[in-house]
């Protein structure tokens, strides 16, 4: 019952237009109410509401992607990943705008690549605009419905002007003067002419904007070349009442443009540089001055909005060539929405596409999305100059590789030498759930997705796709050389893992004997070996180390032990003296697993799914694909996994 409550509460708050008071009560509420007459940008700001200031050197991950700094993170664009730059400049407009700059008379603008994210910030932006309520003129006499609210939902503060009213209004109502920046619409003028010019008749209401009723929140798109005319945005005359009323008289004008139905709020403006610049001329008036003319001589109509546009580079670079359009292009705030280029986020948005849609249940086996994502952000990245691209990506990712790639740079250096074009091209996230999707429903006895699959599925994909050779060629390679072999490397220590009955505790068992041995001949110190008791001197020691180190291919091995002993010592000064975990430190963690998987080379008559020789294999392998499955891996995906494990490490 709880939740049709709070449906019943939602809907009247779309559909209810209550709070109406006289437009003296709504005057003496500004006095300490600033959301009564805020403007667009500062109830958006409000919507938005405080961000969470991260100091990021705290965080080795984003302190790397961040190089120390503080930046801002807003919970009300959460779920908008990698993004942050994007989101930072947006809300920067409205900042800037709500504190009256330039930003105030100048049209918001995102461009960026087809499938990047704009249409998904832009309706969000949207949404915010809506939970935060809009106070509209109303005359409360008027018997017609069409005429009793403003048909431009005007601000009560459009009926004052700075010269005559601004001292009166900010001494008396704490009003500050630059909030009397439009003009009073024709329907306003004629109720003051219908009241003598006594405007305390009129009522003010709170109305919520709504996208779906187009009221404070509207979307304009281009039509084709030859029904393009500014009534998209200015409206035009309504026919039907030229029967009651001249037509150049207010009450005659259907406001049913873009502007006239999104005054105080937003107008999302899709693809606008596909427009006739002609049709686009209501706009700089609109912004500049906050009011703008209709198709008809009837007088100005206000706008204190937001005009928010949107659409691809392409488009952009046709309109910014074409020096006809100057004074356009310095009254409009370009906001850049390039591609994720942080593999980390682009699984988060493959996992928020999933979760919208059906195959959110189905199984996914493990490095799925991460191989996905790895793939699109290669695309999008630019092939740097002395280091490997795939070096580059994952340092984008806020990794720390330094001690495996001795050729990585700085992810400073990488972006400076990318230059500020990169992320605008490569595949779309639209693009790689296609093939997601296509991956999921690849084999008809499961709908499930795996890395082997989603290889097969992105091959066919790119042969498809049509795509120029040298790009295509670009793009199997990526798999070939680049996912494809270190996806060998995943899997063949997911099957070992899943082999060995306890992996952690023999490895955190092997690494602490490795510390013990290693401090005691750095010392030249005899130890007892803690599982056969029998003491050890320096030789044996080394012996005993050199097994372990010799799978890893550990030249300096002095100095190898050296480090290990010492990262050991001071995590244990730090933590009470308890020892680390044997995976927190990468450099022995891969020592130790090579050591583990080089001690299990009957794996492979275990692992595959042929007839088992004993009653013991079977019992062996039972075991493997029950791990597998606590893993994340079904019983199909297990054996499809198996046989090409098996497949190329024959070839190999």
């Amino acid at each position: 019952m709880t939740r049709i409550v709070d449906f019943k509460k939602t809907f009247k708050q779309k559909f209810a237009e209550d709070n109406e008071m006289s437009l003296l009560d709504y005057l003496e509420k500004c006095k300490n109410d600033k959301m009564m007459y805020a403007s667009a940008a500062e109830r958006m700001l409000e919507a938005i509401g405080e961000p969470i200031v991260v100091d990021t050197s705290q965080d080795p991950r984003k302190s790397k992607i961040f190089a120390n700094k503080t930046i801002r993170e807003y919970p009300s664009f959460e779920h908008f990943y990698g993004l942050e730059e994007a989101i930072e400049r947006i809300v920067a407009y409205f900042r800037h705008s709500a504190q009256g700059l330039e930003e105030s008379k100048q049209i918001i603008y995102l461009k960026g690549p087809v499938g990047g994210g704009k249409s998904s910030l832009v309706e969000r932006i949207k949404e915010l605009a809506q939970q935060v309520p809009i106070y509209v003129l109303k005359d409360p006499y008027e018997k017609d419905p069409d005429l009793q609210v403003s048909p431009v939902f005007e601000s009560p503060l459009g009926l004052f002007n700075k010269s005559e009213h601004g001292d009166a209004l900010e001494e008396e109502y704490n009003i500050p003067h630059r909030y009397l920046n439009t003009v009073a619409s024709g329907w306003a003028l004629q109720k003051l002419k219908e009241f003598d010019g006594d405007f305390t008749k009129f009522n003010v209401i709170r109305i919520y904007p709504n996208k779906d009723r187009q009221i404070g929140v509207v979307k304009v798109e281009p039509g084709d070349d030859n029904n393009q005319d500014i009534s998209t945005l200015v409206g035009k005359t309504d026919l039907r009442k030229l029967e009651h009323y001249p037509q150049n008289h207010p009450y005659a004008y259907s406001y049913s443009g873009g502007l006239n139905r999104g005054n105080q709020g937003i107008v999302d403006y899709a693809e606008m540089f596909k427009c006739n610049i002609k049709t686009l001329n209501p706009l700089l008036t609109a912004t500049q001055e906050h009011n703008y003319n209709g198709t008809e001589n009837i007088p100005s109509m206000p706008f204190t909005g937001i005009i928010l546009a949107h659409s691809n580079e392409s488009e952009w670079d046709k309109f910014r060539n074409d020096k006809t359009n100057e004074a356009f292009l310095d009254r409009v705030y370009i906001v850049d929405v390039p591609y994720c280029l942080r593999t980390q986020e682009e699984v988060k948005i493959y996992k928020k596409l999933l979760d919208n849609s059906s195959l959110a249940a189905s199984p996914c086996a493990p490095n799925t999305l991460e191989m996905m994502a790895q793939f699109s952000v290669l695309t999008r990245l630019y092939e740097p100059e002395n280091s490997s691209i795939f070096t580059k990506m994952r340092i984008y990712n806020g990794e720390n590789i330094k001690d495996i790639d001795p050729r990585s740079k700085p992810l400073q250096e990488y972006k400076d030498e990318a230059g500020i074009d990169e992320g605008m091209d490569g595949v779309s996230t639209r693009f790689a759930f296609k093939v997601l999707s296509q991956t999921f429903n690849l084999r008809a006895e499961e709908v499930q997705a795996n890395p082997v699959d989603l290889m097969f599925v992105l091959e066919e994909t790119l042969r498809a796709e049509r795509l120029p050779d040298d790009v295509h060629e670009t793009y199997l390679d990526f798999i070939k050389t680049w996912l494809q072999p270190r996806y060998m490397e995943f899997l063949e220590k997911e099957l070992r893992i899943a082999y060995l009955e306890s992996y952690h505790a023999y490895g955190q068992t092997m690494f602490e004997r490795y510390v013990l041995f290693a401090e005691a001949w750095l010392n030249d110190e005899q130890v007892r070996d803690p599982e056969t008791h029998t003491l050890l001197n320096r030789d044996i020691l080394n012996q005993k180390l050199e097994e372990i180190e010799k799978p890893a291919g550990i030249v300096a091995a002095k100095d190898f032990r050296n480090e290990i002993t010492h990262y050991v010592l001071r995590y244990k000064a730090s933590n009470g003296g308890s020892a680390p975990n044997w995976s927190d430190f990468e450099k022995i963690k891969n020592v130790i697993e090579k050591k583990m998987f080089a001690a299990t080379q009957e794996i492979l008559p275990i692992i595959s799914f042929s007839p088992k020789g004993s009653a013991d294999e079977q019992a062996k392998h039972d075991d493997f694909v029950n791990r597998m499955q606590e893993k994340g891996y079904t019983m199909q995906q297990t054996k499809l996994l198996v046989d090409f494990y098996l497949n190329n490490k024959k070839s190999s």
